[in-house]
């Protein structure tokens, strides 16, 4: 746990879920820079308070320091993040009385019908930001003040344009410990387009059951307008049916490793699992539109839900970055998770970089790891369960 400072008091702040090893701040400079602004704590620019009257809208915080701090105002937080939102609860529980001080909206659920205050974290995903200003322009009036908040590598010319095209005139601060504020001037004039996603795409030949098929994907979802290349060697080397079995999709994305693991094996029940809501829409999305065995969809902390045992296969191929932090924390987690949902016999299939080595965590966690196929960049690995 770690306490972070701010115009309103200290508050007490963990990421979710928690892990005394990890090492990593529920917040960053682009949070810190934002809240003295909104205070009007601070030289030049972050001099002019932006006033938190009215409904206040904080869009993509990444572990619930913005909304925890700004309780008072019972703002309402959008976000794609399932882990995103308990850790929001959880410090608001800790810091702020309870879980009710502010409203926890998803990507997927309808947005207020006016926001007063737009607090925009900007996401890593220039389609997630977009598709959020697309969908939160309507409730947007000329007296909204709108301030955006990234990391200076996450601030681009495309972003401004984006709040630009959308929104109104666009302006950014000056760097503070390598953080930069956004401000928008909302111009209700501006044509209101509706956001172009979800995307559709026909998948190439060559990888199994899926060859040829269409993908569906919401805006924010890894390599959304391409099938990615460790994708396309994971769909070459997937398990071969075994009839009626409980599969896990893992982390999955737009869905399209789980609906062809459905396709090869009609018997199957397939399990659609990750924690981001773009994601399990997505995935759900593209199961429709190829597939009528059963499935299930669920967004939520990895498989912490199922009962142990209650698996004959998950196939995952696990994220190796928090937002901009490189770590194998969620790796981790995935592949413990993925051993108490197994049965005795059950099998993970694996798909990641050479170089991230897991192989050797494989073999610490289930005693057994093979090599199922390589290339250069990539490799494809099976646990099993004894």
């Amino acid at each position: 746990m770690n306490r972070l400072t701010t115009p309103w008091g200290e508050l007490d702040l963990t990421r979710f879920p928690e892990d005394p090893r990890d090492q990593l701040r529920a917040w960053d400079a682009a949070d810190e820079y934002l809240l003295r602004h909104l205070a009007g704590d601070g030289p030049g620019e972050q001099a002019a308070s932006a006033g938190l009257s009215g409904t206040v809208v904080v869009v993509g915080d990444r572990w619930g320091a913005l909304t925890t701090a700004l309780a008072g105002h019972r703002p309402v937080q959008i976000t794609d993040s399932f882990l995103a939102q308990r850790a929001t609860r959880a410090n608001l529980a800790r810091n702020a009385g309870g879980a009710g001080a502010a409203r926890l909206l998803s990507t997927r659920d309808t947005p207020p019908e006016r926001i007063d205050v737009l607090l925009v974290r900007v996401p890593k995903s220039l389609a997630l930001l977009e598709d959020q200003l697309r969908r939160l322009a309507p409730a947007v009036h000329a007296g909204t003040v709108v301030v955006g908040t990234g990391m200076v590598k996450e601030i681009h010319t495309s972003t401004l344009d984006l709040f630009e095209e959308i929104l109104g005139p666009t302006r950014t601060s000056l760097a503070v410990k390598k953080a930069r504020l956004v401000f928008c001037a909302p111009d209700p004039g501006l044509t209101r387009t509706p956001s172009p996603w979800p995307y559709r795409y026909a998948l190439p030949g060559g990888i199994g059951p899926m060859s040829g098929r269409t993908v569906v994907n919401h805006a924010g979802i890894f390599c959304a307008e391409r099938l990615d290349i460790g994708t396309r060697f994971f769909l070459r080397h997937l398990p071969e049916p075994g009839g009626p079995a409980r599969i896990v999709d893992l982390g999955c994305g737009n869905g399209v490793v789980g609906t062809a693991a459905a396709l090869a094996d009609p018997e199957a029940e397939v399990l659609f699992v990750d924690e981001s809501y773009q994601a399990v829409a997505s995935a759900e999305a593209t199961f429709r539109a190829n597939a009528d065995s059963r499935a299930e969809f669920l967004v939520g902390d990895g498989l912490s839900d199922l009962p142990a045992g209650s698996v004959d296969l998950v196939l995952n191929n696990p994220p190796f970055h928090s937002h901009q932090a490189t770590t194998d924390a969620t790796a981790r987690r995935m592949f413990a998770g993925a051993r108490a949902a197994l049965r005795p016999g059950g099998e993970l299939r694996v798909i990641g970089n050479r170089h991230l080595g897991y192989h050797v965590r494989l073999r610490r966690l289930f005693g057994n790891c093979e090599l199922v196929a390589s290339d250069p960049k990539f490799v494809v690995l099976r646990a099993v369960k004894r």
